[in-house]
């Protein structure tokens, strides 16, 4: 679903790599999250798959798709296949709640039938129904990051790349958007979370890749644990996994 390979970028001016032959894997309805400390490269990668930045070497692929082939004329519609939800939010502040999630699929190009049968769905998924005529200013944080939420998935996309999600929520909302982020995961979509949130890492246990000065010093397959290093992850029990029959092989499309 999202391969990187040997992806390397540095920005001019910086003495080192921002990101420095990085390899990864994120299977079709895995739940990653993506760990490190600030300046690890956490922020760099996330711009490479949503091509707001472009490597200096390395291949990308995402739902199949070389990112290498993607002109430039064509990026606002490759990014519109993922749904990408920000630490602060980016809703629309003269838009009421509804009309938030109806103007994204507004430039998806769907019809005001669709979107009328649509919308209400998806602020129901996020428990949101009853707040629609309401402004973002007349809701909590909380709120307006489950209206974010709303607005990534309406499309119904494959991937789902949540940058900081949490960052400025208490314990109980942070619970309460990872959840719903759990729940949008069950129903098959690949969730890739960047985040600092040490608590909700280890509650989850999902997958979890460690960056560090530009590197994955740590891929924890399975039960990971938040970890800022390369030291040894304690063995989680062993137990029998299913080996797929072949490996991914993507094919470069144009889009």
């Amino acid at each position: 679903m999202i391969l990187l390979d040997s992806v390397t970028k540095q920005y001019p001016g910086d003495a080192e790599p921002a990101l420095d032959h990085v390899s990864l894997h994120i299977a079709p309805n895995e739940f990653v999250f993506l760990v490190g400390k600030s300046g690890a490269g956490k922020s760099s990668l996330i711009k490479m798959i949503t091509k707001e930045e472009i490597p200096d070497s390395g291949k990308i692929i995402v739902g199949g798709i070389d990112l290498d082939y993607v002109k430039k004329r064509h990026i606002p519609g490759y990014r519109r296949r993922l749904g990408v939800v920000f630490q602060d939010f980016k809703l629309l502040p003269r838009r009421t709640v509804y009309e938030n999630v109806a103007f994204a699929l507004e430039i998806a190009g769907m019809s005001g039938r669709d979107i009328r049968k649509t919308v209400p769905k998806v602020l129901e998924l996020v428990d949101l129904l009853d707040q629609a005529k309401k402004f973002p200013s007349q809701l909590s944080g909380g709120q307006q990051q489950r209206v974010s939420i709303a607005r990534s998935v309406a499309r119904q996309p494959k991937i789902l790349i949540a940058d900081e999600p949490t960052a400025n929520l208490d314990k109980l909302t942070t619970a309460e958007i990872i959840a719903l982020l759990k729940k949008i995961n069950d129903f098959g979509t690949t969730i890739l979370v960047s985040t600092h949130d040490e608590s909700v890492v280890n509650t989850l246990q999902k997958r979890v890749i460690t960056l560090k000065d530009g590197k994955v010093v740590n891929d924890q397959k399975d039960n990971g644990v938040y970890k800022l290093d390369a030291t040894p992850v304690p063995k989680a029990p062993v137990r029998r996994m299913q080996v797929p029959g072949h490996a991914l092989r993507p094919k470069r499309k144009v889009i």
